[in-house]
Parts: structure tokens; C-alpha cells; sequence
């Protein structure tokens, strides 16, 4: 159950697929022994597993305990072009976890876009004043405009009549006649 090692192709430094979960993987820690820890992800839970001066712990916290999946520009190093990687963001900045490294910043949006629908967790963009949310939301609803429908390759567009789309609501003017103060004009026995 070992995966998110170094795939082909110079650019990418790491990715783990956001639908083969669970997976097991290791991350660096500059506190940890050895400079590394390993972290097992559930769609559920996340388990960290490190050793601190020689004594071993392991962290198991439910997914929900993360702030979100983030969107991070970092700066490459040595001059080096700067690359995107694509992380589990915690409030304690020890528990952030990478998830997607690359230089190609579409290929991170995808996969930024996949881990947080995965996961269920809000997508975030980490800017100058810290992690915000790039999309306005209503507790756990994404807000957008009304997209207009189609109901070209409907099961059911047999079913309807198409000349409703095609009518326009009709508009009232100076110009239109009101009858007021005049009798009924309907025929009754």
C-alpha cells in the first residue's frame, strides 16, 4: 500500500492520487528523527506517525479537524522557478500535510480542485494575509450565478413542449388600453 514516491518526469516532486485512497506516504519534518515522518490518508482520518527524540507517537485525527485543501505558491530555491504545491492546511503549521507538488499550475488546479471534493473540505488560496477561501460560500453551499438550462439531450425533452422557451413574458406600456369602469365583457347563460 506504498504510493506518492517521485513519478516520471523531472518536474514533479510529488502527487498522490486523491482517488486511490487510502494511501501511505512519507513527508519531511525538521523536528522529527531522521528528518521524516510518514502519514497514512483516509478519506476519513489522517494518521501521523514520527519519532521526537527517540520516542515514538502517532497522531490520529479525523479529516475535519483540517481547515481545508490549499492552493500554495512557493519559491524555488537556490533561484530556482518557483513551484505550486497543493496541501492539507492545518492551523498548527506542523500538521500541514503536501499532497501535489509541481511547476505546471494547471495540473495543480485540477488536483486541487479533485482532493478537496475528495475529502470534503473547502478549497483555500494562501495569499499575503494568510488562507482565504477564493469562492463565496453559504455555510457548505458554493454561491454562484444561476447557470441557464439546457435541455438538449434530456431523457424527457419528448416530453415538454419547446414553445414555452421560446415565448417572452409581454410587457405592459403608456400605450396599452385599461378599460376601467366598464361592465364584465364575459359570456354567461
Amino acid at each position: 500500500m506504498r504510493s506518492g514516491g517521485s513519478p516520471a518526469g523531472s518536474s514533479r516532486g510529488l502527487r498522490l492520487d486523491p482517488f486511490a485512497l487510502p494511501v501511505r506516504f512519507a513527508a519531511s519534518d525538521a523536528a522529527a528523527d531522521g528528518r521524516v515522518r510518514e502519514i497514512e490518508l483516509h478519506r476519513e482520518r489522517v494518521v501521523l506517525r514520527r519519532s521526537l527524540r527517540g520516542m515514538h507517537m502517532a497522531l490520529n485525527m479525523p479529516v475535519s479537524a483540517f481547515s481545508g485543501v490549499a492552493l500554495k505558491l512557493m519559491a524555488g530555491d537556490g533561484g530556482a522557478d518557483a513551484y505550486v504545491a497543493v496541501v492539507l492546511a492545518h492551523k498548527d503549521p506542523s500538521l500541514v500535510l503536501p499532497l501535489f507538488v509541481t511547476r505546471e499550475a494547471d495540473d495543480a488546479f485540477t488536483e486541487w480542485r479533485c482532493w478537496g471534493e475528495v475529502l470534503g473540505l473547502p478549497l483555500l488560496v494562501e495569499d499575503e494575509t494568510g488562507l482565504r477561501e477564493p469562492f463565496a460560500r453559504l455555510g457548505s453551499l458554493r454561491i454562484a450565478r444561476p447557470r441557464p438550462r439546457r435541455r438538449r439531450r434530456s431523457a424527457l425533452k419528448r416530453r415538454r413542449p419547446s414553445i414555452q422557451l421560446r415565448r417572452r413574458a409581454a410587457k405592459l406600456s403608456d400605450a396599452s388600453p385599461v378599460h376601467r369602469g366598464e361592465r364584465e365583457i364575459i359570456a354567461r347563460n
